[in-house]
């Protein structure tokens, strides 16, 4: 579906997967988990219960690596009925420092876009996580310049967005945004009459995961960030 983007003035960017790799690291730091326990259960049985327990605890936690790293090592004592040995807590919380401290992955043509958006529209980042975290990658990004305004939101539902227009009093008739999920990026604006830009990336975490509306409204699907600029 083509939209017709010529009311646009201000233009958000989700920031994991959209700007920068994120989720692969996670599913690394879970293989290595899983390996961690596994002569307490099966990988498959480990992998469950990891995502169970990051879920039961979202709402104490949050989004992000330092919640992750405290639903592994809650889940390590759970499925070890409290048996799991330090030295293994001591490597669970090692893999969660070096995620936190791993260098930032540029996705393809991200500069590209921005450079040639920049000065024609307001961009704005709107992502979720850990503030300093999130604020640490955008800051080792080198992207900072590109933007007007970030926020770091605790959850990406349709009252945190809309709350955060009405804030900076941006007219939702005029706002795209631009983010690798369904159910935090685009749906959510579309159901507040923004529009938005899917644009997938490999790697999608099971919480993030919903069946694309058959009829899309409001909304397109591009296969790589670049493919925007034709549009704009």
């Amino acid at each position: 579906m083509e939209m017709n983007l010529d009311n646009i003035k201000v233009i958000g960017f989700d920031a994991d997967d959209t700007l920068w790799v994120n989720e692969t690291y996670f599913r690394d730091a879970e293989e290595k988990f899983a390996e961690m326990l596994e002569q307490y259960e099966t990988k498959n049985k480990i992998d469950q219960e990891l995502f169970k327990m990051e879920i039961k605890n979202l709402e104490l936690y949050g989004y992000g690596i330092k919640g992750f790293m405290l639903s592994m090592i809650e889940a390590a004592l759970e499925l070890s009925n409290n048996g799991v040995s330090q030295n293994t807590l001591s490597e669970i919380l090692d893999v969660g420092k070096k995620m936190i401290s791993h260098p930032v992955e540029l996705l393809d043509g991200v500069v590209d876009v921005l450079e040639k958006l920049q000065g024609k529209y307001r961009l704005i980042v709107l992502t979720k996580g850990d503030l300093l975290d999130q604020e640490r990658k955008l800051e080792r990004s080198n992207l900072s310049k590109y933007f007007h305004h970030v926020e770091v939101l605790s959850d990406k539902k349709e009252k945190n967005y809309q709350d955060l227009l009405d804030h900076l009093e941006i007219n939702v008739k005029h706002f795209l945004m631009i983010g690798n999920s369904l159910k935090s990026d685009v749906l959510p604006l579309v159901n507040i009459g923004a529009k938005a830009v899917h644009v997938p990336f490999h790697t999608t975490w099971q919480h993030e995961e919903v069946e694309e509306p058959i009829e899309k409204k409001g909304y397109m699907t591009v296969s790589k960030l670049t493919d925007v600029l034709e549009y704009l």
